[in-house]
């Protein structure tokens, strides 16, 4: 039977990218999102062992009624990958307070619901693992991007409290930690950190590390967090042993604004 996988905010973007790497591999694909319209294009264009659904991530029955519907086609879940995401940018109190608030509610609430949603299917498959999509924001605070960086600090807990937690199921829970990525979420990004670090990272990128995040082998030296981009690996390395005041320091110099 095809190992299958069912991804969150997956008509475009890194969840566009992950779906079609997925689907060459020979897996079930399941493309759910707020815009079903858009999914189910993506679905036709894959074929006939991929999956479009309706899915509001801040939404828990709206995660159980999608969940239901790909087990039954797919026959069980074997990756979830938590991909649905969104980022607001500029000055903090610029922002309206509703649009932090919506932050939260996607890109913390809807990890915390997928995985909640997740688990019964995931105890019952041969082979189950969960791939979170982190950040290098959740390396060291943001500036311009306060929300969005604490929403991927609180996605960095959630994966490591329930890779320890879940060991006794078997499952594994990783995530991925991305730069900034070529999608429509960082065009017309307000934020020192993207003029001074780049735009480097494709969504292929980011689906191949998915990937070998599956398929990796031996779950004790799989590492919880897969940092993406040299850039990444170098900040994620650093700090971890530089002094606090050092990171800070660093984190200044990045976000300063042209």
């Amino acid at each position: 039977m095809k190992k299958s996988i069912f991804i969150s905010g997956a008509a475009q973007g890194i969840g566009a990218a992950i779906a079609r790497l997925f689907y060459q591999q020979g897996y079930k694909v399941g493309i759910y999102d707020i815009n079903q319209s858009q999914a189910q294009i993506l679905a036709d264009q894959l074929g006939p062992h991929a999956k479009a659904g309706l899915l509001d991530v801040a939404n828990y029955e709206q995660w159980q009624t999608a969940l239901h519907e790909f087990v039954a086609w797919a026959g069980e879940l074997n990756i979830l990958v938590n991909n649905a995401g969104i980022l607001y940018s500029g000055d903090f109190e610029k922002i309206a307070i509703n649009d932090h608030y919506r932050t939260i509610d996607i890109n913390v609430k809807g990890v915390l619901n997928g995985c909640h949603a997740a688990l019964p299917f995931l105890k019952k498959a041969n082979f189950a693992r969960v791939i979170n999509l982190s950040s290098a924001s959740a390396i060291y605070g943001q500036a311009d991007l306060v929300s969005y960086s604490a929403s991927k600090f609180a996605v960095r807990g959630i994966t490591e409290g329930l890779d320890t937690e879940w060991k006794k199921y078997g499952i594994r829970v990783l995530d991925v930690m991305p730069l900034f990525v070529q999608t429509a979420m960082v065009k017309d990004m307000d934020a020192g950190s993207i003029q001074n670090m780049g735009v480097d990272l494709t969504p292929q990128d980011v689906a191949e590390q998915v990937l070998a995040l599956a398929q990796a082998k031996g779950n004790i030296l799989t590492t919880t967090h897969r940092p993406v981009g040299f850039k990444t690996k170098v900040m994620f390395t650093l700090s971890s042993i530089s002094p606090q005041f050092l990171n800070r320091l660093s984190n200044i110099y990045l976000s300063r604004k042209a």
